[in-house]
């Protein structure tokens, strides 16, 4: 018995020493520098945390004084942050709901300050070297990752507007103002769509390092089937350097008038009639124009170039702009709660400029816009009148060779089968 423990001991030991030279033989070879070495065999060291950040949002009614002051202490070093600060950037233009950060060391002392300005830029300010309490700040763009994207989607009874149907495609309302923009010429967004009319459009879509949506560049070329029709828009330059939208012909969408003087989603409450049942007189009289049914602000534009020859009160028409426009044309704007700012006799405003708001003043049951359009001087009807109105200017012919280019290349793009499509979402 005792001779079998020994053996099993000799046959351990044994395999120690075989384990143990394998070991060796797989180990690097020593270079005779323990320092060096070192790094390769020992592990990262995590260093402890020595700052906190602070995340808030810019309150109502706030000045960068008082922002900061609730996360730092009133003495020299938030009055050095102040004075970086309000040096490198109008604080005037502080917005309420923006994003700011501060890191704070544990000691107490700032390290940088970050206000984000908007989706693209942001203001920052860091601690120079050393313990004087003295920052640097400047505004900086923020990086950007730009694609080209095609939209693809329907207008339907779950989704009647471009707005709803572009929401479901998971854009924003940015891009349905630029449609309404575009074919403002060619569609009343407010009243002119219809279930199974569709769209297709390339633009190029901005996001920031960290996934937030940084804004939409200019529609490239975009398709419009409203109403058994297809229109289209191509994006071309001109030789003045300005760039507008054009049909497959060349033909500007730019028309004389646009289509209505709100932007979208408005519904038409009342159309042009000689003769129409007054909501608050109630007796018939004539109705000479178009009243569209939108909520209390909402921004009113004039339909085309001109002067303005009226702004202030009419009774029954409450706050009322009119503007007159060349071929003997009158456009006017009733029940307005405010008229924008420098609007009065003899202002020349452009087509689409604003020129009041929307609401309530004078005769009126509720809030809307009565829209109405003079041809000398006499009422017309707005809708047929924007009907029977001619194209656009087309391409100047010595770039159309450029345009027709310009327009296959638009083409290819939108059909390309990279779509984020409205149904699919």
């Amino acid at each position: 018995m005792k001779a079998r423990t020994q053996l099993l001991i000799g046959l351990t030991s044994l395999a120690l020493s075989a384990t143990a030279a394998l070991v060796r033989d797989r180990l690097p070879e020593p270079t005779g520098d323990v320092l060096n070495d070192a790094p390769r065999r020992i592990a990262d060291i995590l260093l402890p945390r020595d700052s906190d950040v602070i995340s808030a949002v810019v309150p109502n009614g706030t000045t960068v004084a008082g922002m900061l002051g609730k996360h730092l202490p009133a003495d020299s070093e938030l009055t050095a942050l102040v004075e970086a600060v309000t040096t490198t950037f109008d604080v005037r233009k502080l917005r309420a709901g923006n994003i700011y950060r501060i890191d704070r060391l544990f000691d107490g002392r700032i390290r940088s300050f970050e206000y984000e300005i908007d989706p693209t830029r942001a203001l920052r300010a860091s601690r120079r070297e050393g313990d004087i309490a003295l920052f640097d700040a400047e505004v900086v763009e923020l990086p950007l990752t730009t694609t080209q994207v095609v939209v693809a989607g329907t207008i339907d009874r779950e989704a009647p507007s471009i707005s709803q149907s572009l929401e479901r495609a998971g854009e924003r309302l940015d891009l349905a103002l630029a449609m309404a923009d575009i074919f403002s010429g060619e569609i009343d967004f407010n009243s002119g769509l219809q279930p199974g009319d569709a769209y297709r459009l390339v633009v190029e879509r901005s996001v920031r390092e960290d996934g937030v949506f940084a804004g939409y560049g200019p529609v490239q070329v975009a398709e419009f089937q409203n109403d058994g029709r297809t229109l289209t828009a191509l994006r071309f330059t001109l030789a003045d350097g300005k760039a507008g939208y054009f049909d497959t012909e060349g033909r500007s969408l730019k028309r004389f008038f646009l289509k209505t003087p709100l932007k979208f989603e408005p519904r038409i409450t009342s159309r042009f009639s000689r003769s129409r049942m007054h909501p608050v007189l109630n007796y018939a009289r004539a109705h000479n124009g178009v009243d569209y049914g939108a909520p209390t602000g909402a921004p009113v534009v004039s339909v085309s170039n001109g002067t303005v020859s009226f702004a202030g009160w009419t009774s029954g028409g409450g706050r009322t702009v009119r503007v007159r426009h060349s071929s003997g044309y009158e456009s006017e704007y009733m029940h307005l709660s405010a008229i924008a700012a420098g609007i009065r006799p003899g202002t020349r405003v452009g087509q689409g400029e604003l020129v009041g708001l929307v609401g309530q003043t004078g005769l009126v049951s509720g809030p809307h816009l009565h829209y109405g359009l003079r041809r000398d001087g006499r009422y017309v009807n707005p809708i047929t009148e924007h009907q029977n109105l001619p194209p656009g200017e087309p391409v100047p012919v010595v770039l159309k060779a450029a345009f027709d280019a310009e327009r296959d290349r638009l083409f290819a793009a939108m059909r390309q089968p990279r779509v984020l499509s409205a149904n699919d979402h």
